[in-house]
């Protein structure tokens, strides 16, 4: 007997919930999948500058260039653009995505795995949707795509799914939630952004101690143990399906701004000597009263820059000062600073949704404490975490003691694991309302008081929040730059008490459904229908403000990258040298941007991990304007921003390569950080002798010549002809984990000079040099994520399989 697919009951419901999810994506992302158009995202538009020359390099040779010069005078290119060939989950994303265009995909995608997770709770089919809805529309999810931060979106978007694999493995089927569990993780690790692994892994960590707590109560610790190691086994399966990208990632981090500093005195304040620097990372932290904001969106003002209309009091006042409606209202529509919360800047709140709040609270009456414990241990937890620096007793501690979390900054970012928590409760309290009503003692009261609570917080803010000052950091200087600052903060109580009213609204609308529902007057069905419309509508026009129509526009990208007159003075000078091998320096914006790396091999650029080494050159040298270092950088170019002189010559650019005449040989990094300042990068090399003992310290450079003569991303060829040995300089960005070099063909070694350089001692005569990157870690890591890719695949259809056959014996028992 085989097992039968009742289509109506097995697969219906299922194709209704993914074209109701496609429906909501291709709506709200019309311009994106109908017109082809795109939005000014900006770390997007800087991704496509950093990553040009690799994406050029793969078009004309179909192969990963794993280093690029494009950015920071040569990085590798791990974390910006490449691809691990051994790694097959991407296609398995495309087809979970639909291959949507980027921002719809990944909201289709949050949507399909939010109800992946509902459905293996159990859930009905309906309400798993409104569920999906309530994941995916958070504010957060939609502002994180209009800031460009994708990976960072997909990453979120398969948490659920982990989840859900988790809970049917420890509460059903273990060898079916194994299956799903290693696929969500796979999916998860794909997109590289660990800051959202990590704090997914620490509501994990809260959900295990409730679950070993439960099993030792009730004596099933040992069947714990049996699942959780099979759990362990799909964990690592899905470390394997990314270990290329994992291996490279963690050994370019020791490398990089995250890693550890060589300096006796770290060059940024770094508190710790090893990861961030803690000023840096906790920068941005949510203000402990602005926690509100998950409950009411605009209870500190909404973005840093948001666009008033002519009913406001800031316009009025611009008028009132004289100005014409018409530039008044130019003026307010660009975006005002209507934010007054702590951080330094936002693009908009963290709003879970007013109804998803009065859910939550509801679901602490009535959900099982099962759930609830880790549920709401999570939910503090990550509200603490955003806190950062508000709450620094226990947030330093995490940041100097936990393991890696002193790797990630933007700790507001913490309140992803919120974003889960609350809707999950929420659903788990409808849910058990629908499924549980009869026997639930009091539930209307109960659903009653978790009204007032949140409705009333609501009221509380509409009727007394103008006692609050709307006093913001900004404001010295506006008041400076003469504007209407009083109007202004009138406009941010107004905000706020509309915001209010508006989630106390959607609130007693939520309640009188449930309500009528209760007492018979309406049906499950037009009850969960009623409760899903007032989600959507409440978190899709918040969504609204943040990401609509108008922010979409045509060829984005060409628009962007179009050339300056700086960029067309430069490119006109073809170096005899192959490849425009001299360094442009664009002061305008030099470490905030890579429009430059475009078009240019740049000294600056824009990445949140640089390495560290280059990063303590930009604060000591750089930045201070130390020629020699832009010398030795071999920096042609200057970008000034000048009209009248937009591009100047940076006088005596030392080339690709040069002999120099001495060695001044220190003992410490600090040391050779600080001989950069007053030495003559052109007859001068500095090494750090404790780490590359060199005997001689003066050297005949006389006639000696050297010239690059072949130039690829990732390869270097050299001629060089001198007629004593010498101390050659290269200026490349010194890298011990993948560079190698060749003399003759032969291999040798190198050495690091001037604190970020490469050199070589070479023996007279006439001679070849080359470079290659050929990280190993890439390479071996690439062989082991394509067998593990090809186990996931395994696994998966094993897990198809089985559940075919469970279902098989389940209909025979039942005949």
């Amino acid at each position: 007997m085989t097992a039968s697919i009742n289509f109506k009951r097995d697969v219906l419901p299922h194709l209704i919930a993914v074209l109701v999810f496609l429906l909501l994506t291709v709506v709200y992302f019309a311009p994106v999948v109908f017109e082809d158009k795109g939005m000014a995202q900006h770390d997007i538009l800087q991704f496509r500058g950093g990553a040009q020359e690799i994406m050029e390099h793969r078009e004309k040779t179909g192969e990963e260039a794993l280093w690029t010069n494009s950015m920071f005078g040569g990085m590798p290119s791990y974390l910006i653009n490449t691809r691990y060939s051994g790694d097959l989950s991407g296609i398995i994303h495309t087809v979970l995505s639909l291959n949507l265009p980027a921002m719809a995909g990944n909201i289709f995608v949050t949507l399909l795995c939010a109800y992946i997770l509902l459905i293996t709770l159990g859930m009905r089919s309906w309400l798993a949707i409104v569920g999906a809805i309530a994941f995916a529309f958070t504010s957060y999810n939609i502002i994180i795509l209009e800031a460009g931060h994708n990976t960072k979106s997909l990453t979120i978007a398969y948490i659920p799914m982990v989840l859900a694999g988790l809970l049917y493995a420890l509460r059903k089927n273990l060898w079916i939630g194994a299956a799903l569990f290693a696929l969500g993780l796979t999916l998860n690790l794909h997109f590289n952004h660990l800051q959202m692994t990590y704090y997914m892994l620490l509501l994990v960590l809260v959900w295990g101690i409730v679950e070993v707590y439960y099993a030792f109560k009730n004596g099933t610790i040992v069947e714990l143990l049996k699942r959780g190691s099979v759990l362990l086994l799909a964990a690592m399966l899905a470390v394997g399906v990314n270990f290329g990208r994992l291996a490279t990632t963690a050994e370019y981090t020791k490398y990089s701004i995250r890693g550890k500093s060589e300096l006796t005195v770290p060059n940024s304040g770094d508190k710790t000597g090893s990861g961030l620097d803690r000023e840096y990372a906790f920068n941005w932290s949510y203000g402990i009263g602005e926690s509100i904001t998950l409950l009411i969106p605009d209870f500190y003002g909404g973005g840093s820059s948001t666009p008033l209309d002519t009913d406001s009091e800031t316009y009025k006042a611009f008028v009132g000062m004289g100005a014409p409606p018409m530039q008044a209202e130019q003026i307010v529509s660009q975006g005002m600073p209507t934010y007054w919360g702590p951080q330094p800047m936002t693009s908009g709140p963290v709003y879970v949704g007013a109804i998803v709040c009065f859910l939550f609270v509801l679901g602490l009456f009535i959900v099982d404490r099962r759930w609830t414990s880790w549920l709401v241990a999570g939910t503090v937890l990550s509200l603490v975490l955003a806190w950062g620096h508000h709450f620094s007793a226990f947030n330093y501690f995490m940041f100097d003691y936990f393991p890696l979390y002193n790797k990630f900054r933007a700790v507001s970012s913490a309140l992803v694991i919120a974003q889960i928590t609350m809707p999950l409760l929420a659903m788990l309290a409808l849910w058990r309302l629908f499924r549980d009503r009869e026997i639930i003692k009091d539930l209307d009261k109960k659903l009653l008081i978790s009204g007032g609570i949140t409705a009333g917080i609501c009221l509380l803010v509409w009727m007394f929040g103008g006692m609050a000052s709307f006093t913001s950091a900004v404001d010295v200087q506006l008041q400076q730059a003469q504007y209407p600052v009083d109007a202004l903060r009138a406009d941010r109580e107004s905000m706020m008490k509309a915001d209010a009213f508006r989630s106390f609204a959607f609130i007693v609308l939520a309640v009188a459904v449930l309500y009528f529902y209760l007492k018979n007057k309406l049906s499950a069905t037009i009850a969960i229908a009623g409760i899903g419309v007032l989600v959507l509508a409440d978190l899709w026009a918040v969504d609204k403000r943040y990401l609509n129509n108008g922010d979409f526009k045509e060829q984005v990208i060409t628009n962007y990258f179009q050339p300056t007159p700086a960029d067309k003075l430069i490119l006109e000078d073809k170096d005899p040298g192959k490849g425009l091998s001299y360094r442009v320096f664009d002061a305008t914006n030099p470490f905030n941007s890579a429009r430059a790396s475009y078009f240019h091999k740049s000294v600056g650029g824009y990445h949140g991990a640089k390495l560290r080494r280059f990063q303590d050159v930009i604060d000591r040298h750089i930045s201070q304007n130390n020629l020699e270092v832009l010398r030795m950088l071999n920096t042609r170019y200057a970008i000034t921003g000048d009209p009248q002189q937009p591009v100047q010559r940076v006088p005596g650019a030392l080339g690709n390569a040069w002999f120099v005449e001495e060695i001044e040989k220190v003992n410490t990094p600090d040391a050779e950080l600080e001989a950069l300042s007053g030495f003559d990068a052109g007859t001068t090399a500095i090494v750090d002798v404790t780490k590359f003992p060199v005997q001689e310290d003066k050297f005949n450079a006389g006639n000696a010549t050297i010239k690059l003569t072949t130039y690829e991303p990732d390869y270097l060829k050299y001629e060089y002809q001198a007629e004593a040995p010498g101390f050659v300089v290269f200026s490349e960005i010194y890298y011990e984990a993948g560079w190698q070099a060749y003399l003759d063909g032969q291999p040798v070694d190198h050495l690091r000079a001037d604190y970020i350089l490469r050199a070589m001692q070479v023996p007279a005569g006439k001679h070849t040099i080359e470079f290659r990157f050929e990280p190993q870690t890439y390479y071996i890591g690439n062989t082991v994520s394509l067998i593990s890719s090809i186990l996931l695949l395994l696994v998966i259809a094993g897990a198809i399989a089985y559940g075919f056959k469970k279902k098989q014996r389940e209909e025979a028992l039942a005949v």
